[in-house]
């Protein structure tokens, strides 16, 4: 069992189910999977910006990213239905946790000029989603290797049932969100 999942089962969730009055324990909010997204909008000129971008995310979530294609064509992107434009992995369990232990104690602190993250990132069913600048925040991604920076986003849906309950959940895994 992972480090952060132990802490979940330990620590947040006894301390959850009192904060929220709960008494059952498969009541208390969780986090059910964790999904990375990278649009690669040069993909159209260019093939290999979309291997790299698959690498790199590859490197980053441990797992093979699948290839999102486009769903419509659109003259003014010369862009056409069917045309890979960015991909996305999706964690869950065991590699789930790492990945968050990672983003928390590592990642997130590496951020530029890093004041918190934002608490209008919420969905309004408490998912919460964080929008990274440079994918070379993340220590799997060597710096001299990348040819050019991309963002990438990450989604965290949990099984709560609005934000306030997403809040509480993040706080107690020890998100940096500010107040």
């Amino acid at each position: 069992m992972t480090r952060l999942k132990e802490f979940y089962l330990k620590e947040i969730v006894p301390s959850l189910m009192e904060k929220l009055s709960l008494k059952n324990p498969m009541a208390v909010p969780r986090i059910d999977k964790v999904t990375l997204n990278m649009g690669v909008g040069e993909a159209l000129n260019d093939r290999k910006v979309l291997e790299q971008a698959t690498n790199e995310l590859k490197l980053i979530s441990g797992r093979q990213p699948i290839l999102c294609k486009a769903r419509i064509s659109v003259a003014t992107f010369k862009l056409r239905a069917g045309f890979p434009i960015g991909c996305k992995v999706t964690l869950r369990r065991d590699v789930m946790y790492e990945f968050l232990d990672r983003l928390i104690n590592i990642t997130i602190p590496r951020f530029r000029d890093f004041r918190g993250l934002s608490p209008k990132s919420f969905d309004g069913y408490g998912n919460y989603n964080i929008g990274v600048k440079e994918q070379i925040v993340f220590p799997e991604i060597d710096f001299d290797k990348v040819s050019s920076v991309r963002g990438l986003d990450i989604a965290i849906t949990t099984s709560a049932r609005d934000d306030n309950e997403g809040r509480m959940l993040l706080d107690a895994f020890q998100f940096p969100i500010k107040k």
